[in-house]
């Protein structure tokens, strides 16, 4: 495992390639990556985190043009993907092509979908595989000691030894200054449902679809 600097983009796009594991920093906190259709890998991660299988992995797409390459997008999906994209919104969205959804089985059907900001948004742009990511934290882990996904190199190290999982890269991005989630919107129908909120307030999501937004 080796500890490397934000600089060194090119070294963490070719270990995704090479299906290894790696862990990158985002505003929000740390997280686990590796190639969304490589399907042992994705397998590795969803075991070390205890996470359940229907508890999908993030597609984090290089952009929206690419993102509409992959799946369809409702119209208040796209106005949503135009005003928060780089940014900390999730949509959930359906595939344009059946045989996708199978071969990245690790982000779902409909996919949870970003295009991230940063560090991991440059990532997705420079590998020439999908990059599936998530948090690095044991899922499920609510108790009054839990505090949540890491936010500093120290708590990744935790996490590892914990999980058990092996990485070969950690991207030191020094301490992750928002520690809250994306906000997810289901957008599998035409109109849009909070599944949860997060860095992007409700309120500014019904402003840009010019509608309350209802849960989900």
């Amino acid at each position: 495992m080796r500890v490397t600097s934000p600089n060194e983009l090119d070294t963490a796009a070719r270990a995704i390639e090479a299906g290894e594991l790696i862990i990158v920093p985002t505003q929000r906190w740390y997280m686990i990556c590796t190639d969304a259709s490589n399907g042992d890998a994705c397998d590795t991660i969803f075991t070390g985190k205890r996470r359940p299988s229907t508890k999908s992995l993030a597609y984090v797409a290089p952009s929206l043009t690419a993102c509409e390459e992959h799946f369809q997008l409702s119209d208040e999906a796209r106005k949503l993907a135009k005003m928060f994209w780089p940014g900390d919104l999730a949509l959930l969205l359906p595939w344009r092509n059946p045989e996708d959804a199978a071969r990245y089985a690790a982000v779902g059907s409909p996919a949870l979908t970003t295009v991230a900001p940063g560090f991991l948004g440059e990532l997705a742009a420079r590998s020439n595989v999908p990059v599936a990511a998530t948090t690095a934290n044991i899922s499920g882990d609510a108790g009054p000691d839990d505090r949540g996904p890491a936010v500093t190199l120290d708590e990744v190290q935790a996490f590892l030894t914990t999980s058990d999982l092996t990485v070969s890269i950690i991207v030191d991005g020094g301490v992750c200054p928002t520690a809250n989630h994306m906000t997810i919107i289901d957008c599998f129908t035409p109109e849009a449902k909070l599944v949860r909120t997060g860095l992007v307030h409700q309120r500014a999501v019904a402003a840009t679809l010019g509608r309350e937004v209802r849960a989900s």
